[in-house]
């Protein structure tokens, strides 16, 4: 996908260092590079390489923590995809944020565990040259599950050094990665590679995590541009420790990292190979993945079935093929410069099994649900930016996009096809106030699609009562005004006000263990970021993020609070990078606020605030990094839910309670790798 392309000309620093036999290394730090009259919003922006590599991560999902305002979590496993919160969202497992990796989707339509479902697991950090984002509906480029935002991961077309390297952790934490360049006469070869193994701090559960990630690139010049063409493997199996409730650790009946279902987890793979084409005005790729998910749960332990108990599998099983062309080009009229793009984007996805069963101890009992899907969707837009006089910019653009699906299904009833197509129009202007300073307002509308499960259902799959069928896509309309300061010395500042309104929002139902479409919703917010960097070795980053966020439509026996919605967000730490040889460190602290667990506001999850330290040293060819996650040992909780459950002894009706994941306890990490 060749959106925010403006914002690529990346200013690369590259140094040779005498004492490592005239190596370069390249480090692009994408926070220091000035995108003033060059941004669509406020609200976007560049994280480079050596800032990836200088942040302690817990786990692979936490890369998106670079989009200011975004918190990864997790409920479940450590194979499973992770939670993400943005803008008052519980996101779930990533409905509405557009997440792609070098032009390929990663957001999964009609998945087994949930919509827009976002496993970033098969990500190889060392290979990552820098993520793009941009918050809110105002690029055209971009269309389902962007409400709150995109972000595209790009891979490395040059690496700052070959790299063998190796950290052994607590609880079993194991991880070899290798990583090598290869320049032939034929073109540019990346090699990279990760296995990973980890038990998990959790009393009665072995998380047994075995991790395969394989990563391989080619690069060359063809004709007047750049082709690129990557193929990635990746393979991981995992037991599970679910989310709990509070009563169950209160009585002591389990502790406070203890399981009440002990055979619960799954096992995943993504197999991957797409090319890239960038020719200046024309760019464009294609694309073909194959994905499977086997996930095995239980979140209301006897309530639905007192004998064998409410453990269930979810099954997803799909191959996806797409592509997408964009076409610039640049003209004056009237002595005014006006940049025009058009493209338009298709994926299909031929989702050989979508299904629900009913298990004991990993065994099928019986099906719930099962479907073969056909999901086509393809989208054009046009845009054009027009610069009327040196300091205005106006950006108009227009989206259309196409949704055809047909299902197939155990139950007939169940079984059909449904369509749907919708315009989204987006615009903006911003102002350069000075060579520091530029301000914008943004107007945009987008939308999400829903499961099109929902769209051809007719009866429930349990109790065969008469079900309505939701709208396959759902309008969302959003907009904002910003301002970004940029000084090269010292800072790169912005701050924004926004607004999202959603015809239907997207829930997390924690009984059922998967998303279900709702009312309509509005949000809207503040948000701020820094970056101060005191000279070239030493750098300060804050994020702070406010949301409002509340239904809009009255429900019989609900109230107007969305569950998960987050009022706000924190984040903030401090790098000390030094060229060449010696120490480095960097300290972060991420700050999740108390949210809402139910649409009275009767129940709340604490905050949780967590703080992360890695501090290494370089010498020649040698890196030796020591990572303390939770450094102070929270006890805090990942992830909050209040529903409805059912311990072995307690009453047939069961007991509505918190349920949460809790944090990690303070781990220790220690890496050596070698560079060549």
């Amino acid at each position: 996908m060749a959106w925010l392309l403006p914002l690529c000309s990346l200013s690369s620093v590259v140094m040779a260092d005498a004492a490592t036999d005239n190596i370069e290394r390249l480090e692009v730090r994408g926070r220091q590079i000035n995108t003033l009259g060059h941004s669509t919003s406020a609200s976007e922006g560049i994280v480079g390489a050596a800032e990836i590599e200088s942040r302690p991560l817990l786990r692979t999902g936490e890369i998106l923590e670079f989009v200011p305002g975004m918190i990864v979590t997790q409920h479940s496993g450590s194979g499973k995809a992770n939670q993400y919160f943005l803008r008052g969202f519980n996101l779930d497992h990533g409905t509405d944020f557009n997440t792609r990796v070098d032009g390929m989707p990663v957001n999964m339509r009609t998945h087994g565990h949930g919509q827009g479902y976002t496993d970033l697991n098969f990500l190889i950090p060392e290979l990552i040259g820098e993520i793009r984002y941009a918050k809110g509906a105002y690029y055209p480029e971009v269309a389902d599950f962007s409400g709150a935002g995109a972000a595209q991961l790009l891979l490395a077309d040059q690496l700052p050094h070959n790299q063998v390297g190796v950290t052994l952790g607590e609880y079993g934490y194991q991880r070899l990665v290798a990583t090598q360049e290869l320049n032939t006469d034929m073109g540019r070869f990346i090699l990279g590679g990760e296995v990973q193994a980890y038990d998990g701090p959790w009393t009665d559960i072995n998380e047994d995590v075995s991790k395969v990630s394989l990563v391989g690139r080619y690069l060359t010049r063809l004709g007047e541009g750049d082709l690129s063409v990557t193929m990635m493997a990746y393979d991981n199996s995992w037991n599970s420790a679910d989310q709990i409730p509070a009563r169950a650790v209160d009585s002591g009946l389990i502790d406070f990292y203890g399981s009440l279902d002990k055979d619960v987890g799954g096992d995943s793979s993504r197999y991957s190979v797409s090319a890239n084409y960038d020719a200046g005005d024309w760019q464009g790729n294609v694309y073909a993945i194959r994905s499977t998910m086997n996930l095995f749960s239980n979140f209301t332990y006897f309530l639905n079935d007192p004998v064998n108990g409410d453990e269930f599998e979810q099954v997803d099983e799909r191959t996806l093929w797409g592509g997408d062309l964009k076409r610039d080009w640049q003209t004056y009229l009237g002595g005014t410069q006006l940049n025009y793009s058009v493209g338009g984007d298709v994926r299909y996805d031929d989702i050989g099994a979508v299904g629900l069963y009913n298990t004991k101890a990993r065994q099928r009992l019986n099906t719930v649900r099962l479907d073969d899907v056909q999901e086509l969707s393809s989208g054009i837009f046009g845009k054009v930016e027009w610069l009327p006089v040196e300091q205005w910019r106006f950006n108009l653009g227009l989206r259309y996009d196409y949704f055809d699906v047909q299902v197939v299904s155990d139950n007939p009833l169940n079984s059909g096809d449904a369509s749907d197509g919708m315009f989204s129009l987006k615009a903006g202007a911003s102002y350069l106030w000075s060579d520091n300073l530029e301000l914008y307002v943004n107007a945009g509308q987008g939308l999400h699609s829903n499961d099109a499960r929902g769209a051809t259902i007719s009866v429930d799959p349990v109790s065969g009562d008469e079900v309505e069928k939701v709208d396959l896509l759902v309008r969302s309309n959003g907009g904002e005004f910003g301002v970004k300061y940029y000084d090269r010395d010292f800072i790169n500042f912005s701050a924004a006000l926004w607004y999202l309104q959603l015809d239907s929002e997207l829930v997390f139902v924690g009984d059922a263990g998967n998303t279900e479409p709702s009312r309509a919703s509005e949000r809207y917010g503040a948000e701020l970021t820094a970056y101060y960097w005191l000279n070239d070795a030493i750098s300060i980053d804050m994020e702070l993020a406010w949301t409002n966020a509340r239904f809009t439509e009255n429900e019989l026996e609900e109230g107007k609070y969305i569950d998960g919605a987050v009022p706000f967000v924190a984040s903030a730490g401090i790098t000390y990078r030094p060229d060449g040889d010696g120490l480095y460190s960097s300290v972060r602290v991420r700050h999740l606020g108390e949210r809402v667990l139910d649409s009275f506001n009767d129940h709340k999850a604490d905050a949780t605030t967590l703080v992360n330290l890695a501090l290494g040293y370089e010498f020649r060819r040698f890196d030796t990094k020591l990572e303390l996650l939770n450094v102070f040992d929270s006890k805090d909780h990942d992830i909050d839910y209040f529903y409805e459950s059912r311990l072995l002894s307690e009453a047939a009706e069961g007991v509505e309670d918190q349920h949460y994941h809790p944090v990690e306890p303070r781990m220790v990490r220690v890496s050596v790798s070698y560079h060549f």
